[in-house]
């Protein structure tokens, strides 16, 4: 059984930073492609970033790219989402997901089968 644990959101100033982190556990980690999500009030579940299975093709929205970075250690099972210079409208849930997807990098919820609990990250002043 696939379990994600999500942790590091958080209150956070306009041009602020935060890293998240989200550890799996009960598989082998490197089986799995990573992602994040995240989901506004009101709005619909985005997609932010995708990580292959080695770390070395990530893929993020235009939203959020060079301001975020994906990354991941397969030693310790674990997926980080380096958000810098966040913006109000970064407002979010955000939630890791993982999928046996093999080389395909998802960038549609429907496609993630195992998901974190979601950690709640507000930009404001």
């Amino acid at each position: 059984q696939v379990q994600l644990v999500e942790s590091g959101g958080g209150l956070v100033a306009p041009g602020g930073a935060l890293r998240l982190s989200c550890k799996l556990s009960g598989r082998t980690f490197s089986n799995y492609v990573m992602a994040w999500f995240r989901q506004a009030p009101g709005k619909e579940r985005e997609f932010v970033t995708v990580i292959n299975w080695s770390g070395d093709s990530v893929y993020y929205a235009e939203s959020v790219q060079g301001r975020f970075t994906g990354s991941r250690d397969n030693t310790r099972n674990t997926v980080w989402l380096q958000m810098d210079g966040q913006k109000p409208e970064d407002t979010a849930i955000y939630y890791c997901a993982a999928c046996e997807c093999g080389l395909v990098l998802p960038n549609r919820p429907s496609e993630y089968e195992y998901w974190g609990q979601g950690t709640q990250v507000t930009v404001s002043s």
